[in-house]
Order: C-alpha cells, then sequence, then structure tokens
C-alpha cells in the first residue's frame, strides 16, 4: 500500500522566479519571458532546421501582473490578494486561478517554491 503524499497548500507556498530565466516588458506591458532550448535535441534541431535557440513566451495580462511580484518574499495568498485589489472581480474565482497559473509556471520550471 502505498504512503499517502501531504498534499501543498499552495496559497501558504512561496514561490520564486527561475535564476537562470530571462525576462523583459514589451511596449505594451507584457511580460516575454526567455526560455532557452537545451538538449541534445534542441541542438540538432537549431542546427539541422533552424529552429531558435529561446523560445520567446507572452503572459496575457494577469500573468504580467504576476510576474514581476514573484520576488521569494511573498506567498501565493499575498499574491492573489494583489491581484484582486488591481483588478477586482474580473479575477473571480481567485484562488482557484491564481493556485493553477501557479502550478503551471512550476510545471515549465519558471518559478520554484522556496523549502518552509
Amino acid at each position: 500500500m502505498k504512503k499517502k503524499e501531504k498534499q501543498k497548500n499552495y496559497l501558504d507556498l512561496i514561490p520564486e522566479r527561475a535564476p537562470e530565466l530571462t525576462w523583459s516588458t514589451d511596449e505594451e506591458g507584457v511580460i516575454v519571458l526567455e526560455v532557452e532550448n537545451t538538449g541534445i535535441f534542441n541542438r540538432i534541431a537549431q542546427k539541422c532546421f533552424k529552429r531558435p535557440k529561446y523560445t520567446k513566451v507572452h503572459m496575457e495580462k494577469y500573468g504580467s501582473f504576476l510576474w514581476p511580484l514573484i520576488d521569494g518574499e511573498r506567498t501565493v495568498m499575498e499574491l492573489a490578494d494583489l491581484q484582486k485589489t488591481e483588478f477586482g472581480e474580473e479575477v473571480e474565482p481567485l484562488y482557484p486561478r491564481v493556485v493553477k497559473y501557479m502550478q503551471i509556471m512550476e510545471s515549465y520550471r519558471f518559478i520554484k517554491f522556496k523549502e518552509s
């Protein structure tokens, strides 16, 4: 029988951006992440098929608001509350939406959560 893993309470976690990830803001205020395409298959694709060394990921307005606020100090709940203050009812359901955003960002290794 498998042991049950303790589930994460994402609202209490503290996200921090991946240090190797570079980002900028375009003229419309959208955050653009530059992700390096590494690994043997990416190198082959870059040489043979002229694939780019970096992929640019353009965030939507809610992600562009949250990204600069991820500082390794604020919890997910604090970030969600700041988003609620900025956008109001437009971001409801707030907590499930922000948690899902953080899960996706973690799955792509754009962020990691600090050990508590």
